[in-house]
Order: structure tokens, then C-alpha cells, then sequence
């Protein structure tokens, strides 16, 4: 009685996410801040950004990448799914802190993606939503030890910076807007010229929009190590 008990609820749960996943993949595809589990958090005549958590065993249905974006993981997971049209593929794990530009506008993509793994999935993403580059001039942090540039093309430059407990960064200026996203949180002390230092204690997948001409100092005053992506628009 006990194992036929066991098989009756695994048929039950199988069919439930299977529905759950019909239902989501029904209809035409809808933009990637339409869909399941992509909230749209934060907007301005430059950027959106899109809080995507998928939690165990959920997914989004087919939904459409057509601007320019970058993307930020803060959660990793075992997220499987497919391209419209194409052979589903296996689940794969991007690794978290993983950081990738992707130029949507020159070729769109519409997929669908479901969590098979037993953590959640969380990405930070932020659309570009002005067409043409050029518009921003990036400053730059090549001579300021601990930001390590990651990407650097015609749309925006991108940085990590890594501070391990009593690390600092020397004052960078920020030359255009962008933002900062968290990987790893911890207590910050941020020093601006002019201004009283500002503590701030930064939590995992949170963002700031950052404006041009702030010209700022890093310190981790906590007890652990922090992880930031900071990026500048073109």
C-alpha cells in the first residue's frame, strides 16, 4: 500500500508540473519582462531592470530577447529549456558571478528555460533600451588596483571589484551612468570628496544606478569578502 501510495503522488507531482508548464508555454511568446518569473524592479530613460528568480522546479515560458543586455548572476542552478524551434538541451549551470553582455538587438532570441535543479536561480538583468552607442563616454579604471575590467565593446565596460575584509579601492570617477550589482554583500564605507564617508550594507542580487561625475572610494569594513559588478553605458 505504502508504494503504491509513493507512485500515485510522484504521478500526481509530474503531472502537475507538466500542466504548470503547458500552461505557461500556451500563447505567443511575450518579451523577457512579461515573462513567468522576470520582474521588472527599476526603469529610467536609459536602462530596465529585470530581477529574474526562478525557484525550484518552476519556469518560464517562451519569451523574447530583443535589445541589448547585461546579465549578472547572483544564484546558480540547473536551468534547462530550449531556442523556439530548436532540440531542448540538458540542464547547464551558469556559474554565479557570471557576468555576459549579449547584443539582442543584432540578432533576437526567443526561448523558454525551467529550473531542474534544487536551488533557486537569480539574475540581475539590465536592458539597454536606447538604440544607438555612442552616446556615453565610460571613464576608466585601469590604473585603480582591484577593478578588474571584464567586457569592453561599443555598448558599455564593465567591472569586477573583489575586496576581501580591511581591502579598499582607491577614488575612480565615474565617467557615465551605469550600475553596480551585488554578488557577494558585506558592510561598505563609500568616501566621495567633500562629503562624510557613508557606511552601507550591501545584500546579495541588490543594484544601484550610479550617475555620472561621482568621484568615490571603496572600503569593506565587514567581516567578509565582497563581490561587485559595476558597469558604464556607451
Amino acid at each position: 500500500i505504502y508504494m503504491r501510495y509513493l507512485i500515485a503522488a510522484s504521478l500526481f507531482i509530474c503531472t502537475c508540473a507538466y500542466s504548470q508548464q503547458a500552461a505557461q508555454d500556451a500563447g505567443a511568446p511575450v518579451p523577457v519582462d512579461k515573462a513567468a518569473y522576470h520582474i521588472p524592479v527599476f526603469r529610467n530613460e536609459y536602462v530596465v531592470v529585470t530581477n529574474v528568480y526562478i525557484p525550484p522546479a518552476r519556469a518560464a515560458g517562451y519569451h523574447t530577447h530583443s535589445l541589448d543586455q547585461i546579465s549578472v548572476v547572483v544564484e546558480d542552478a540547473d536551468n534547462a529549456g530550449n531556442v523556439l524551434g530548436e532540440a531542448p538541451y540538458p540542464p547547464r549551470r551558469t556559474p554565479r558571478g557570471n557576468v555576459a553582455f549579449t547584443a539582442f538587438s543584432k540578432k533576437p532570441m526567443t526561448h523558454r528555460v525551467n529550473n531542474a535543479g534544487p536551488t533557486p536561480f537569480h539574475n540581475i538583468v539590465t536592458t539597454i533600451l536606447y538604440p544607438e552607442p555612442g552616446r556615453f563616454t565610460p571613464g576608466s579604471r585601469a590604473e585603480v588596483p582591484g577593478y578588474a575590467q571584464l567586457v569592453d565593446n561599443e555598448r558599455v565596460r564593465i567591472w569586477r571589484l573583489v575586496l576581501e575584509p580591511g581591502q579598499s579601492a582607491a577614488a575612480i570617477t565615474q565617467g557615465a551612468p551605469g550600475m553596480r550589482v551585488v554578488v557577494d554583500g558585506g558592510e561598505l564605507v563609500e568616501s566621495v570628496p567633500g562629503q562624510a564617508d557613508r557606511g552601507m550594507m550591501l545584500k546579495l542580487g541588490e543594484f544601484y544606478w550610479q550617475e555620472p561625475g561621482v568621484t568615490r572610494a571603496v572600503r569593506n569594513i565587514g567581516t567578509t569578502r565582497i563581490n561587485l559588478v559595476e558597469f558604464e553605458l556607451k
